[in-house]
């Protein structure tokens, strides 16, 4: 299987050789990687290009966006930057995010998860932040979640999905239309990512609303929002998150922001959680 990754790249000079190196060291090497520096002021492009130099399988483009760093539609947009320049000769399409270190057996094992079954769409592994001298599960997500940052997909399932949405909520709708399309959602323990700057430290301070409207734009409802709201912000360890988030779901729904989810796929979303919170029930009665 010929593997593809896209690497959108902000800011990232601490970070992005580290991320190269880890992936120029795998057991199976990727056929392309394509890093896309969206404006970076610091020395990102020239540390991207000392590699670009010597692998000719890694290539840099820089592209302008906005100045805001809005999670979800800047990465995204980014991405589909790369993407575009792909010549669509691979079987497996990966955006890796320009802070993370992957085991050297990384792209080997997810290559394995998709040729042992074809079912599956999307294959992960799991974040580790550093903490205390140790590297700790990020556990901002379920075991069978693939955190935005290491995706990995198999081109028709990329393609029945109909690429990445530009917008908060793309890592979970993507999960959700590939099972709706009766694709699957596999993630792997042993494969564990250094992730060198944890999620959210960059965001900016004026989309602590959006996490809210975002489970609005996919459907939730009004009680599941409210569960996965609550869910969240116990995990940041931040509960006061929570008023923020219901306060966003209310503003989406009062200035009727369009959905991200077709009123079908919605339903299909709101039985998957439900199903799931059930199941969780069950297990601990």
């Amino acid at each position: 299987m010929k593997c593809a990754i896209v690497i959108p790249c902000h800011n990232e000079a601490h970070f992005i050789g580290k991320t190269l190196a880890s992936l120029i060291s795998q057991t199976r090497l990727p056929n392309t990687i394509v890093v896309v520096d969206d404006q970076s002021t610091d020395d990102s492009a020239q540390i991207i290009t000392s590699y670009t130099e010597t692998y000719d399988y890694i290539k840099l483009i820089q592209i302008t966006s906005s100045d805001e760093h809005l999670p979800g539609s800047k990465v995204i947009q980014a991405f589909q930057k790369g993407f575009a320049t792909l010549n669509q000769d691979f079987d497996i399409i990966c955006k890796f995010d320009a802070d993370l270190i992957f085991p050297d057996n990384y792209l080997e094992r997810i290559v394995a998860i998709f040729t042992e079954n074809p079912q599956v769409g999307m294959a992960g592994g799991f974040c580790y932040i550093e903490k205390e001298h140790d590297w700790v599960l990020e556990n901002l997500t379920n075991k069978d979640h693939i955190r935005g940052a290491l995706k990995a997909y198999k081109k028709p399932c990329f393609k029945a999905i109909g690429g990445l949405k530009p917008a908060m909520g793309w890592d979970t709708i993507d999960e959700i239309l590939a099972q709706y399309h009766g694709w699957h959602i596999q993630t792997d323990t042993s494969l564990k990512v250094k992730h060198l700057k944890p999620t959210g430290n960059t965001y900016n301070p004026n989309t602590k609303y959006k996490q809210g409207a975002a489970f609005y734009r996919m459907r939730y409802g009004w009680l599941l929002s409210c569960i996965a709201a609550a869910k969240l912000a116990k995990r940041k360890g931040k509960l006061h998150f929570f008023k923020n988030y219901i306060k966003g779901y209310y503003r989406a729904s009062q200035q009727k922001l369009p959905f991200l989810l077709s009123k079908e796929e919605g339903q299909f979303l709101r039985k998957l959680r439900w199903d799931g919170i059930k199941r969780k029930v069950f297990l601990k009665s």
